[in-house]
């Protein structure tokens, strides 16, 4: 199969480059920083979308209008320049951010969009991703939780502390933290490509969400270094700004669809995902 992948050399698109390249696909990377056209993809069976400013910077201005903009109007570019040449199937990433916070409560795909920063970028990027269906290409938008693996994301801004055994809990520890394996992430959008009948939304996230206090025990134990400093919220709302409720906030973000469509998760369970990133 021939997949078109925006964000290619991204962290998430690196790992998926190599991924369906090892299953004997062949891969078209996609920037959408210039002028995106029809004959880009040309012959492309399938379109990952994963394009898109990096929300872990404080929200200035300037900056959440980055954040917005490179999803809705990158998508847009992206949908109108598949007009001519349409895909059979479209896998685009979202976030789950789109459901807010909401302390112990369970989220699954069924639950409402949030009317906060957050929400509202997932929400408008998603409307986006959609208008492909016009188009008659199949689309499965992913909400993705955080990302653990080897090289890049959340992880690997934690590791340094840790390793040093200056890591600890975040404010009180019991905010819920729903988290996938940069693995599982990837199978799940080759899952998605593959089976012809799904559509709609999936959250791309570990049937066993933890909660922050959970996730540093845990971090701490494959690292084998204490755990005891913690950082208290107000220090992070100094520092962050807004951009803390990401680290203070609670999410509690159940794969129900994913689950039920029969896709199976490699790491489920966060003690045996660190122990596998770290040892690789």
């Amino acid at each position: 199969m021939n997949v078109a992948v925006t964000g290619a050399s991204g962290f998430i698109g690196r790992r998926l480059t190599e991924i369906l390249k090892s299953h004997g696909h062949s891969v078209r990377p996609v920037s959408l920083r210039s002028s995106v056209t029809p004959e880009q993809f040309v012959g492309c069976e399938a379109m990952i979308h994963l394009s898109g400013e990096p929300v872990a910077q404080r929200w200035t201005a300037a900056a959440r209008r980055r954040i917005l903009e490179s999803r809705v109007e990158g998508t847009r570019a992206l949908v109108r320049a598949l007009r001519e040449h349409p895909p059979n199937a479209m896998v685009s990433a979202s976030a789950v951010g789109y459901y807010g916070f909401h302390g112990d409560q369970i989220l699954t795909e069924q639950s409402p969009a949030a009317s906060d920063f957050l929400g509202t970028v997932a929400s408008a990027w998603e409307r986006e991703a959609m208008e492909a269906e016009n188009l008659g290409v199949r689309v499965v938008r992913l909400r993705i939780g955080v990302v653990l693996g080897p090289g890049g994301g959340a992880l690997q801004k934690m590791l340094l502390p840790f390793r040093l055994g200056l890591g600890g809990r975040i404010g009180s520890g019991e905010q819920w933290m729903s988290w996938i394996h940069l693995d599982d992430l990837c199978a799940m959008m080759l899952f998605a490509l593959r089976e012809s009948t799904l559509r709609g939304v999936l959250n791309a996230t570990s049937p066993h969400p933890v909660t922050n206090a959970d996730f540093t025990r845990s971090l701490a134990h494959a690292l084998h270094r204490p755990a005891v400093l913690p950082i208290p919220g107000f220090a992070l709302r100094l520092a962050l700004g807004q951009m803390s409720e990401i680290l203070l906030g609670s999410q509690r973000v159940l794969p129900e669809a994913a689950t039920r469509a029969g896709f199976e998760f490699k790491y489920p369970e966060i003690s045996a995902a660190l122990l596998q990133i770290l040892n690789r």
